[in-house]
């Protein structure tokens, strides 16, 4: 079994994300671009996220073929290799179904950047990708559409996705997300919340485009 603590460092963060109320059940996939070119590590279809075991990730290459494990990938594997041909910095996506973030997929409405870590952390508003039907090549294209160069997209009546330089840095994304998420519905129950100065958004801009390597 190659990839070892790769494997294991998944099978954690689906713990993780289970923890902190992210993601639960049969929901959600997770994928890493593996040090050979043109391979990924990616979770499989049909398991249970917080009960995977290192051994039930799978190897696929670039047109979605399993080279090494017995399971079927995630069905979502055309979004996260379309994310991967898009973006060279990434390497590891999350999609989760995080509660409020799904609340937002639901109503179809981007979350404005109206805290600073939103900008700084995610690059600016989150974007709604256009519904698709789950595991599509189109949704895997409006997905890509809707992201840009930022680490965050909402999937239409569906969920998330979140991608980083790393594992880590693709799930810290995701509890940003969630916590604007949040912030944005409890404001708008309160009157609605202040937006930030545009001169602010461009600043904070800049330092993502900059920690993203991209400045």
């Amino acid at each position: 079994m190659r990839y070892p603590e790769l494997r294991r460092a998944v099978v954690e963060a689906f713990r993780f994300m289970e923890e902190r109320g992210l993601n639960w059940g049969y929901s959600g996939n997770i994928s890493l671009r593996l040090p050979e070119e043109g391979l990924y590590l990616i979770s499989p279809s049909g398991v249970k996220k917080s009960k995977i075991a290192p051994e039930d990730l799978v190897i696929i290459d670039e047109g979605g073929r399993v080279v090494e494990g017995s399971r079927a990938p995630s069905i979502e594997y055309r979004m996260h290799l379309a994310v991967y041909r898009a973006r060279r910095d990434v390497n590891a996506v999350v999609h989760a179904h995080p509660l409020y973030a799904s609340v937002f997929a639901a109503l179809r409405r981007r979350i404005e950047p109206v805290v600073e870590e939103l900008t700084i952390y995610l690059g600016g508003p989150v974007e709604v990708a256009e519904y698709a039907p789950p595991g599509t090549e189109e949704l895997a294209e409006n997905v890509v559409r809707a992201l840009g160069d930022r680490s965050a997209v909402i999937l239409a009546n569906h969920g998330a996705l979140t991608c980083g330089s790393s594992l880590e840095e693709a799930l810290d994304a995701l509890v940003y997300l969630e916590r604007a998420a949040l912030i944005s519905a409890l404001s708008s129950l309160l009157g609605g919340a202040h937006p930030l100065p545009e001169e602010v958004l461009e600043l904070e801009r800049e330092i993502y485009l900059a920690r993203r390597g991209v400045a």
